[in-house]
């Protein structure tokens, strides 16, 4: 995959990642063990992102 590719995926399941989380607050009674682990796999996206942009 190239790297622009790889990039866009990555935003693009960061966007995805964001949805959910949302999805989740808007629940009468939202999990927040759920809505933690989306954070933390939004963050090592966006880890990924910027260690893919400092190459």
């Amino acid at each position: 995959m190239a790297m622009a590719e790889q990039v866009e995926k990555l935003k693009s399941d960061h966007a995805g990642l964001e949805q959910e989380i949302e999805e989740e607050r808007s629940r009468p009674h939202p999990n927040d063990q759920t809505i933690s682990e989306l954070k933390r796999q939004k963050l090592r996206i966006k880890d990924e992102l910027q260690r893919l942009a400092n190459a």
